[in-house]
Parts: C-alpha cells; structure tokens; sequence
C-alpha cells in the first residue's frame, strides 16, 4: 500500500474543500529522486541527491550548458588582463538571498573558499590564486600566481559539487562540518522550508518569488530558471514498484530513477512519459579502497579489472540498447577519453585474478563490499560484483544498507574490520567525470582524493600539465599520457556505460536533460 500520509504529509487534511484539493495539487510538484535525501550540504557531500537539492536552493556564478561551455548565471560578465593574471567578475542586478539580504561579493569569496577546500578541480584553482577578494559590494576579483585558463570551467564545475553560492555567516562553517537545515538559505529558484523536513523522507520548497531568472531560455544548469510551480516536495519511496504505482496514480509528478525492467510498463501507460536521463550517459565502475589489502596491491585491482564481463553489470541496470561497453577513465564518446583494449575474459582471467591475489598475500580474509539497497542503479551491479568476486575464491561480506548509511561508511578510513570497506560500486554521470579538472575518478591524490583514496605522482602530474596546458595540442598530450598511466594504476575499474530513462507524468513539460535533475522550467499541461 502506499502510503499516503508520508507522500502528502497531511497537506490534503488542511485544505476546506476538493475544489481546494484540485487547485493545490496543479500547483505543487511532487519529485520522486534517485536517493533519500539525508545531508543537506554539498560541499561536505557532492553525490548527485543532494547536489538536486542544492541548485534548487543555491546558484552559482557561472553554469554549464550540455556542452559543457561555462555561460554567466549570477554572473553579468567578467574581465580578464590581458596576461591572464586578474579576472573581475561583475554580479547581475537584484540577486538577494531567500532571507532578503542582497547578494554580495564577500558572500561569494568565502562560498568560492569553502567549495574549494574540499573539490579537487576548485584546489587546483587555488593554488594558482594569490590573492581572491571582493573590492566592491558587486564585483569578485582574483589575482593569479600563474595563468589558470580554466577559472571559469571551474566556476561552472556541474554535477558533483557545483560552486554554489551561500551567505557569507554559513560559507564561513568549515568545510568539512556539514551545514544543518537552517542555513539551507540561498538565492536560487526555491526556499527550502526547514520546518516541513524529514530527514531521509520528505523535503519541501515554495518558490522563490523574489528570483530574478536570465533572459536567455534554460538549457541544462544555465540560462532562465522559471519555475511554475508555488511548491516542490522531494518524496522519498524506498520501494521501486511503489514508486512506479505512485506514478501511475498521479500521487507523484516524477520519478528520477523507475527500475529498468518497469520502464516498459510505464511506457505502455499513456499517462506517462519517458526520455533519456541524460544523452551523455553514466560510467559505472567498481571502486578500490586503495589503503588496505589486498587492493592496495596494484596486480590484483588490474587482475580484477579484467575479469569484469562489463554486459553483465550493465543488462542489471539497463534497457537493450541504453548501454555499451567502455573501457575507459572517461565518458566513452566524450572528446579525449581513450578507449582500452579489453583484457580476454573467461577462465584463464579469472586464474590469473586467482594468482595475483595469492601472490599479494590473500589468504581468505573477509573482503566488506558496501552496498545501497535503495538506490537501484547501483544496487544491482553492487551484488554482480559480490558473485563474481566469490567465484575468484573471496571470502565476501557484503554490507547492504540505505544509501545514507552507505555514505557514511564509505567516508570512512578505517581498516574494514573497524568499520571501513574493501570495495564499493557506484556511477557517475559523465559531465561530472568529463575531464581531468572536474572528475574526481582520475585523481589520485591520496588523503585528497575521493574515497578510496588512490596516490600516484605520475597521474597527479598530468592532470597539473592539462590543467596548465598553453594550448590544445599540449592538453591532447597530458590527456592521453594522463589515461595511460591512470589505466596501469587502476584508481577504478569500469563497468559500462549507461543511459537510464527517467519517468514524469505526460502533463509535465519541459524537463531537461543533464547530469542532474533542473527543478525549473517546468509546467503541468
């Protein structure tokens, strides 16, 4: 049954009369993510829900179009020297935030520090800076030790954490203490309402009738951010096929993630409609914790790599024909990544797997693969890994939990018998993972890097020589030289790419198509 009171949360028992009922529900949109939404800061944690949730609440200087162009967006404009060493960005008029202070260029230095201090792309950035303040009210200004062409790449950074900007009292918080619900205050397209928030089950949002949307129309996380609705709910359905049901019925507007193999239902359904998530598609991968055996050892994550039979990752996640084996760091398709011969698989792959784990020095500990059981386009891949990692002989213990928990444990540090883990699935969609300046992937920076925490100098310096690069010939070289070497040291091992379909009611129009869900741009009817 579902469960009405937890999708309506009583909003339906304070209206006077059906006809109430029927006005509030056209005008509230009811949004079904791909995970519970259970930390609220994206800058403490970037993964994808909460990262929805943050370009609902905040916005950002610069925004990325679908072909990953930075285009302005609090931003009017900005001013570059002609040796490349200072850059003046200039705000657009009427920016305020929800609580009615307006908009300033301080707010935006401490947001751009904080930021930085936990993404890779925004620590490369300032390392390059010597100097980031705001010498009027309107105006952000860096000054630059070295050239840094990609500044506003870097502004623009979508997916995994954006540049948002916060007020200055909140961006002050240290970066790796999460911000609560009250300080979830902003200057996007919806106020967060933290009295209506239940962690990990609902979040609510009225519109922002104080934005002021570009004029330009919307495309991915640039241009005009209109929103139609008066009221925005993030339900959170654990269940798959009472998600699907909710959808059906109209209690909810837009399903993220439906499981693939109800897809097809959903489809024959004429009430509802299904498009491609994004074009650019996903990379699955399986990751290593690279500071506990056995994947410290490098022999085993390459003997693993190629034992992976990528089709059977990805027909557990994906329709016939939204996916495709790629055997690549990056997005294949995307210009740059570098595709790499696949490995013979079979019997002698899986010996060979076998003997690089003895000759590590496995001897039938038990190996913790953490798992989400609420988040379908990893759970299913997640156990593919378990079954194949048990025929090589690994005494597994699969840890399956919410995605939130799996967060957490993910975060953690510690030998896995101590709460940490040997191995984890996931995926990431490809504008994140797109380059070297915004894939957190490829880096390999040890106490810095993404959980699992690779560390290879080689791959560090590539990445520096791309990001540093004087012209295109010599990024095309780090680039390539980047792959090979992060090929040989296996931070991951990729499992496929994939398209996932997202399903909405065929009332709802103009949905966008990006690495995240845009809760704007949309009407009923």
């Amino acid at each position: 049954m579902i469960q009405r009171r937890a999708i309506l949360a009583a909003g339906a028992a304070a209206l006077a009369s059906p006809v109430a009922a029927q006005n509030a529900r056209a005008r509230t949109l009811r949004f079904m993510p791909q995970a519970a939404l259970a930390v609220l800061d994206p800058v403490f944690n970037p993964s994808t829900i909460i990262t929805t949730h943050g370009y609902c609440v905040w916005d950002t200087l610069y925004g990325a179009d679908r072909a990953m162009r930075p285009r302005p967006q609090m931003a009017s404009g900005h001013e570059a020297s002609a040796d490349g060493l200072e850059w003046r960005i200039a705000l657009r008029d009427g920016l305020r935030f929800h609580d009615g202070e307006p908009v300033r260029g301080q707010d935006c230095v401490a947001s751009i520090r904080r930021w930085a201090a936990r993404d890779n792309f925004g620590l490369a950035l300032m390392r390059a800076v010597a100097e980031l303040d705001a010498p009027e009210d309107r105006v952000i200004r860096f000054r630059l030790h070295r050239p840094f062409p990609a500044l506003l790449d870097a502004l623009a950074k979508p997916g995994s954490s954006p540049c948002f900007m916060m007020p200055e009292r909140f961006a002050a918080t240290p970066a790796d203490r999460a911000l609560g619900p009250d300080a979830m205050i902003g200057s996007g397209p919806w106020r967060f309402q933290p009295g209506e928030y239940l962690q990990g089950s609902r979040s609510v949002y009225l519109r922002n009738e104080a934005y002021v949307p570009r004029d330009e129309p919307a495309e991915a996380a640039t241009g005009g951010k209109r929103v139609h609705f008066d009221r925005l709910e993030f339900v959170w359905l654990p269940d798959g096929g009472t998600a699907a049901a909710a959808l059906r019925t109209g209690e909810v507007d837009w399903v993220e993630y439906p499981l693939p193999d109800l897809v097809p239902l959903l489809q024959r359904d004429r009430n509802i409609r299904t498009q491609i998530y994004d074009p650019n598609g996903f990379l699955g991968f399986l990751r290593f914790n690279h500071l506990h055996p056995p994947f410290s050892d490098v022999r085993v994550r390459r003997a693993i790599r190629d034992v992976l039979v990528q089709p059977d990752f990805m027909q557990a996640v994906a329709l016939p024909g939204d996916w495709q084996e790629c055997h690549s760091l990056f997005p294949c398709g995307l210009p740059g990544a570098l595709e790499f011969p696949p490995a013979p698989r079979g019997p002698q792959a899986m010996d060979r797997a076998r003997a690089a784990l003895r000759e590590a020095g496995y001897n039938g500990e038990p190996i913790v693969h953490i798992n989400p059981t609420d988040f379908p386009a990893v759970t299913q891949q997640g156990r593919v890994t378990v079954e194949v990692m048990r025929a090589l002989g690994l005494n597994m213990q699969p840890v399956e939990s919410d995605w939130a928990s799996i967060l957490a444990r993910r975060a953690n540090r510690n030998p896995p018998s101590q709460g940490g883990w040997h191995l984890h699935n996931t995926n990431a969609p490809a504008a994140t993972i797109a380059n070297p300046a915004v894939s957190f992937v490829i880096r390999m920076n040890g106490a810095q890097a993404w959980p699992g925490w690779p560390e290879d100098a080689a791959v560090e310096e590539q990445v520096a020589a791309w990001l540093s690069a004087a012209d295109a010939g010599a990024q095309k070289v780090a680039m390539r030289r980047l792959q090979e070497l992060a090929w040989e040291s296996v931070p991951i091992a990729p499992t496929g790419l994939f398209r996932l379909r997202t399903a909405f009611r065929a009332d709802l129009s103009g949905v966008l198509q990006g690495p995240n869900p845009f809760l704007w741009n949309l009407r009923r009817g």
